[in-house]
């Protein structure tokens, strides 16, 4: 046979199960007296989900919207309409087939999405803090069977018929449609586990004996293109907090898909600093296919696409004991997803003497001399910000240590103090959420978030300079050996104690990944060239890394200076012109940027980003026309460029040229419904074009959605009561880890456990 998935003695196992299966499917194995019309089959399903509809509607809290009923989430179902939860086939009637997927899954965060202690902790503080109702805003993407069903409602049983299912099979397999606006944005039809001769969905329940004589109208209803596309995943990896929620504005939460698609990786965009020989997607990094263990029909030549959908929650399978799960996470934490460069050595305090790159040049140490070291921190495999989603309560961050030759540490910056929490003046991936008391939301109490007084990101492909500035000890003491290592760990102490409940010295330890390392050794006096340390950059990528970390912590002089070391060191290289342009032209050097981008053309002529950045000093220097031109051959290249689309808009908005203006906009919504920038210049548009209905519609979404600038006075608040994070927040700083004993320390407590090397 052409689709021979089985085996016949797989088949006879099904067949053999069926006295237990589930749904009812043993009744359809033993056979029935006749077809049922497909017709007739549709009319009962549609009665059977009105009638519970009905049900559910007599009793259900709409809140927010009556015809809209999962709002917070901006989940919704094919017909508007709940759905009875025993529609959904359990993953465990999945994993009778698909073992192996099911194993996977089982160990995963989707799997786990909706029972873990700590997001239920959470989840229950915002229902008693403001209604069950709320709950839906989180709901829709860690529990939509219990979304769905009508159960997120004033006395409502909470606990579903496989509750501990979370993100089940049947839940991404019935998936209809999503955009881009994310925070649950998809569509859930009724299960299906098979299609009709005519590609209709089949509600009803099957029998393993239909799935099996119909294999093709079996993937035909549980698989799609639209599974294997960022969009997909976007439905929930990207999240906002509505008015809704938080009875205060519209705020950005998270955006995965963003930055994947403004990265090198999506090949959507010509900005990024680096450029990737083909397309990576969520599928490409967080479903490698795997060597199989059990029985899969799904596999392909003995692997399947993982459904593990690896990630950083090392938590998850330290608490449910999934072994195998926590060595492939640290696995692909380690991965080579970010470089560490000890890069350089600032001498005396005013940063002036710089040895740059080290191991490639000579330098000179003087006993007791105040050091600064240059560490450069890569995101060079990852195509979202590190660290993605929730960095209010994830941690990741810098332990750099200075050692003696004996191994003693002399200064440290990101230890873990006895009671587990982060050393506070470390350099950290993270954010402040602060509520209008002014008070740091430390519960992830988004609800109540007034506005973020600090956010430490790397995006993809973009570098970060951390600097650390100790004393030389005295010529007799021998060497000192620099470490920096980005270290991680699921939660901050704080919130993991919180969701598990913990008081007082009783703490709940974690796994503390090392994801990568790197060192150097200096002395007192004359150092030499060195060998390249291991996964060390190019020099050319070394000194780009460092200008580009420049460049966003606004030192444009030093930036450009970086950049010149690389056209000298790889004078063909096109993007050492246009990294040289971005930084003149940020200076508002408009005629230098505009020499540099001509030189970067001439080197590779039709240069996108070259293009993107001229036409931007063209229209900064009055030439309209030439930018726009510039704009478009942008767009034949990227014709999904958010930015390109945007400019050529503003562009044409300046001529006055409203309606390709608009077209222009618009498309920018297509791509980012969000897109603040749109709503602004579409409400001015609409407004001139006639069309005051959408410029009103346009201007109430800019107003909800822009930053509150009365907001800003709760972060200076917040900041003047913790200097420590206050100095993170200022882009030129060093970290001075040797001005006080309490720096000196040793980097894990011995009652917490970090994951071994």
């Amino acid at each position: 046979m052409k689709q021979r998935l089985f085996s016949l003695q797989g088949i006879g196992l099904l067949l053999t199960a069926a006295a237990v299966l589930p749904l009812g499917i043993a009744v359809a194995l033993r056979g029935s007296s006749g077809k049922v019309s497909a017709a007739t089959e549709a009319e009962t399903a549609a009665a059977k989900r009105a009638a519970y509809n009905e049900k559910v509607n007599a009793n259900y809290n709409d809140r927010f919207s009556p015809e809209r009923h999962f709002l917070p989430s901006l989940m919704t179902t094919d017909t508007d309409q709940f759905i009875d939860p025993k529609d959904f086939p359990t993953a465990q009637y999945c994993g009778r087939c698909h073992k192996e997927a099911q194993h996977q899954w089982r160990e995963s965060a989707h799997s786990n999405s909706n029972r873990a202690p700590w997001y239920l902790r959470n989840v229950d503080m915002l229902k008693d803090t403001k209604g069950v109702e709320y709950t839906r805003h989180c709901e829709g993407c860690h529990d939509p069977v219990a979304m769905v069903a009508g159960t997120l409602t004033q006395g409502a049983d909470k606990r579903r018929p496989f509750d501990a299912d979370g993100v089940t099979c049947s839940v991404c397999h019935s998936i209809q449609k999503t955009d881009t606006r994310g925070t649950g944005s998809y569509v859930l039809a009724v299960p299906a586990v098979l299609v009709d001769e005519n590609g209709a969905r089949i509600t009803r329940q099957v029998s393993d004996l239909e799935i099996l004589t119909h294999l093709d109208r079996h993937k035909a209803a549980v698989m799609q293109p639209l599974y294997k596309t960022p969009e997909f995943c976007a439905a929930c990896h990207k999240a906002a907090l509505p008015r809704d929620l938080n009875d205060y504005k519209w705020q950005r939460a998270i955006s995965l898909y963003d930055e994947w698609q403004n990265s090198s990786f999506a090949k959507q965009s010509p900005l990024p600093f680096y450029v990737k020989d083909s397309v990576s997607t969520c599928v490409t990094c967080h479903m490698v296919r795997e060597k199989i263990s059990l029985p899969d029909p799904g596999a392909k030549n003995g692997e399947l696409a993982s459904h593990r959908w690896l990630g950083a929650n090392t938590i998850i399978p330290q608490y449910y004991g999934y072994d195998e799960q926590a060595k492939k996470i640290v696995e692909f934490l380690r991965s080579n997803y970010i470089n560490v460069d000890l890069f350089a050595l600032e001498h005396g305090s005013d940063g002036k003497d710089v040895s740059a790159p080290l191991g490639m040049q000579s330098f000179e140490v003087k006993p007791g001399e105040l050091i600064t070291a240059d560490v450069v921190l890569q995101n060079k495999g990852i195509a979202h910000a590190l660290v993605p989603e929730q960095r209010d309560f994830y941690e990741s961050w810098v332990d750099f240590t200075v050692k003696d030759k004996a191994g003693k540490v002399l200064f440290e910056s990101g230890f873990l103090q006895p009671n587990g929490d982060l050393d506070p003046r470390a350099h950290s991936f993270t954010n402040r959420l602060i509520n209008p008391d002014g008070i740091q939301n430390r519960e992830h109490q988004v609800w109540n978030n007034k506005i973020v007084a600090y956010n430490n990101t790397i995006q993809s492909g973009r570098s970060q300079l951390v600097r650390y500035a100790f004393h030389m000890p005295a010529a007799s003491s021998g060497p000192v050996t620099l470490t920096a290592t980005v270290r991680y760990r699921r939660f901050n102490q704080h919130f993991m104690d919180f969701g598990m409940k913990k008081t007082g010295n009783d703490h709940y330890p974690q796994p503390v990944v090392e994801v990568v390392s790197t060192s150097r050794t200096i002395q007192v006096g004359k150092n030499g060239r060195t060998e390249p340390v291991p996964n060390e950059n190019p020099d050319w990528m070394r000194w780009n890394n460092y200008g580009i970390a420049l460049l966003d912590a606004q030192q444009y002089a030093a930036s450009l200076d970086a950049f010149k070391h690389v056209a000298a060191l790889r004078p063909t290289y096109a993007d050492a012109y246009t990294n040289q342009a971005i930084a003149e032209f940020f200076w508002q050097r408009y005629s230098e940027a505009a020499n540099h981008l001509r030189e970067a053309l001439k080197l590779s002529p039709g240069n996108a980003r070259a293009q993107y950045y001229l036409a931007l000093v063209q229209r900064n220097t009055g030439d309209l026309e030439e930018a726009i031109a510039l704009l478009r051959q942008v767009i034949v290249t990227f014709p999904r460029s958010r930015d390109a689309h945007r400019e050529l808009g503003f562009s044409l908005y300046q001529l006055h040229r409203y309606a390709e203006a608009k077209e222009e906009y618009l498309k920018v919504q297509g791509i980012d419904p969000d897109d603040l920038a749109a709503h602004y210049i579409l409400s001015i548009l609409y407004r001139r074009l006639g069309d005051k209905e959408m410029a009103a519609k346009e201007a109430a979404t800019f107003n909800d959605q822009k930053d509150d600038p009365s907001a800003n006075s709760f972060a200076l608040s917040f900041l003047n009561l913790h200097p420590e994070i206050a100095n993170e927040s200022v882009f030129w700083h060093a970290h001075e880890i040797d001005s006080d004993q309490d720096h000196i320390q040793g980097s894990l407590p011995t009652n917490f456990t970090a994951t071994q090397n």
